[in-house]
């Protein structure tokens, strides 16, 4: 399984690229704007600074609604490096813009997906990501996860798994990363605070005492 850092803040992408366990990075306008990046070219430059610290895809988003929009966007973005790739939400428009950019050789993720048959869509139209927001779906007492697990099935028993990466997004807790894992999700893309809870157990903890305690009677 991959894992992306869902944040566009500078520091916690350098600490979570040191660890080496860091596969790409992806952002929103929400993201940017808690980081202060205000302004296109602020933007871009921003783009620009997380791919020169991070080797994999860094999703990028594009602002626009509308069809033509969206493609002047989005191969601006995909321009700024060949890691981008571009996110393009799951709208008609959005579907028509991700078979426009593959037919043009431009990677994208279609975020915002609630449904497998949205999941599909964007997947026939050849999207290389598909982004299911499992944290969204608990919110409102639905199941994020078992959306999960449907589009990982799905995607298998039609072959879309060969081109399509289901990459769950809007990661509320490091418990939600396991259960990516246990139903086959590509890529979680999370907070780093969520991964680095993957390290953390008391028995572990408790077992290092020990050792160092232990190691002090053999000096």
């Amino acid at each position: 399984m991959k894992f992306f850092l869902d944040t566009a803040n500078l520091e916690q992408i350098r600490e979570g690229a040191a660890l080496g366990i860091i596969d790409g990075v992806t952002t929103n306008p929400s993201l940017m704007a808690r980081e202060g990046i205000e302004g296109q070219e602020a933007v871009e430059a921003h783009y620009r600074r997380i791919c020169e610290i991070v080797d994999g895809d860094v999703s990028a988003e594009v602002l626009s609604t509308d069809y033509d929009g969206m493609i002047a966007e989005g191969t601006a973005l995909a321009a700024l490096h060949p890691h981008i790739v571009v996110k393009v939400p799951c709208t008609e428009a959005g579907i028509r813009a991700i078979r426009y950019f593959a037919d043009h050789g431009i990677r994208t993720n279609c975020t915002l997906i609630f449904t497998v048959g949205q999941a599909v869509l964007a997947a026939k139209a050849g999207a290389s990501y598909v982004s299911p927001f499992v944290g969204r779906l608990d919110d409102i007492s639905e199941d994020g996860i078992g959306l999960v697990s449907s589009i990982v099935e799905t995607f298998g028993t039609y072959g879309y798994d060969k081109d399509c990466q289901v990459l769950a997004a809007s990661i509320r807790h490091t418990r939600h990363i396991i259960e990516c894992m246990e139903v086959g999700a590509d890529v979680a893309t999370c907070p780093l605070k969520a991964i680095l809870g993957l390290l953390r157990h008391p028995l572990t903890d408790k077992g290092l005492e020990q050792f160092v305690r232990d190691s002090e009677k053999l000096r």
